[in-house]
């Protein structure tokens, strides 16, 4: 028996007047699925979370949600509080005059539950959170963190099949950010709902995610597993949005069983890796992690970034500059001629722009 899916988009456009955000896009979350966007500001993520929500009309196409039609279709469009989803905001988006309590009970009382047992249950998400001891507060003297918590727990009361998640961690800091992320993860899992969570950091995606979309103005360009969009990127645009990537000009000589014969500044190289173009003119995507100090190539240091654990190495090449993540950067310093190497490489057609 085939499962029918969560969240299906078909063919969805929106506009804003002459602008188009929407261009026709096509997606599909499974039960239980947690799917990225990953895009740069103005793609239209967030205009896609509001549209499947019922906050935004699209202009044509059809937007499902466990197989009813909930916009488009030649029918009226669902209201956001029929289509059991639940949005958590970036900006927290929390009614100034309602207490975190209240604020958590109110999807629970428009449901029907009664006051007494609708506040009881909120409590106890409240308390699953970490903030039973602030219910009676009000936004305004709640932290950022805590904020962003009680919208968590007002999601969570609506027992959704779907939870929209719009960058909620981006105002956060770096601890309270990796935190509020597993936060997010377990209580999605707990409650069995699928997800779409947009974000415009890779890493965060990446992390997230069952798929990821990558969305470059309105349209989706790759749509895979994490290990798909960051090691088998379909163009150099994909490469960069999915995290630390540099491109270089080379020349595919041949592929074959999972190992690409390349040519990069002159010198013929043969790695693990693949391609999606034919042998000639390509350009060669290189992650720090793929490439080392010590090989059959050419180049000079220009800067050493120290990240913690290890070092970013950017290099001068024939090709352009190549970053190169080592745990040994006193080994080099700006100015210096070194050599390096491949771990393995992975090809892209010559003419793509960058993000």
């Amino acid at each position: 028996m085939v499962m029918q899916d969560v969240l299906a988009c078909e063919a969805v456009r929106v506009s804003y007047g002459a602008v188009t955000v929407l261009a026709g896009l096509d997606l599909q979350v499974a039960p239980g699925e947690v799917m990225a966007l990953l895009g740069p500001s103005g793609s239209g993520k967030t205009t896609l979370l509001h549209a499947v929500a019922g906050l935004r009309g699209i202009d044509s196409g059809e937007i499902r949600i466990a197989g009813r039609t909930v916009s488009g279709g030649g029918g009226n469009p669902v209201p956001p509080e029929e289509r059991r989803v639940a949005m958590v905001f970036q900006n927290y988006a929390l009614w100034p005059h309602l207490t975190a309590l209240d604020t958590v009970a109110y999807p629970l009382l428009r449901a029907g539950e009664p006051t007494r047992s609708a506040k009881a249950a909120a409590h106890r998400l409240l308390d699953a959170l970490g903030i039973g001891a602030l219910a009676g507060r009000l936004p305004s003297e709640l932290s950022g963190g805590q904020q962003q918590r009680v919208g968590l727990a007002r999601a969570l009361a609506s027992n959704p099949l779907l939870f929209l998640f719009d960058e909620p961690t981006a105002h956060l800091d770096a601890a309270l950010r990796f935190s509020l992320q597993q936060e997010l993860a377990h209580r999605r899992e707990a409650s069995g709902a699928a997800a779409v969570y947009a974000t415009h950091d890779p890493a965060e995606a990446l992390a997230m995610a069952d798929r990821v979309a990558l969305l470059r103005n309105g349209t989706l360009a790759q749509v895979g597993s994490p290990v798909d969009v960051y090691e088998r990127p379909v163009d150099a645009w994909c490469a960069q949005l999915a995290g630390p990537a540099d491109v270089i000009a080379a020349r595919l000589v041949s592929t074959a069983d999972h190992v690409v014969t390349v040519a990069v500044n002159g010198v013929t190289l043969t790695l693990p890796g693949g391609s999606t173009v034919p042998p000639g003119p390509v350009r060669l995507v290189v992650r720090p992690a793929w490439a080392h100090l010590g090989g059959p190539l050419t180049g000079v240091v220009v800067r050493v970034w120290y990240t913690g654990g290890s070092s970013d190495i950017v290099i001068r090449t024939a090709g352009g500059r190549v970053r190169i993540a080592t745990d040994r950067p006193d080994r080099v310093r700006p100015g210096d001629e070194v050599t390096w190497g491949l771990h393995r490489a992975w090809l892209v057609g010559s003419g793509e722009a960058a993000p």
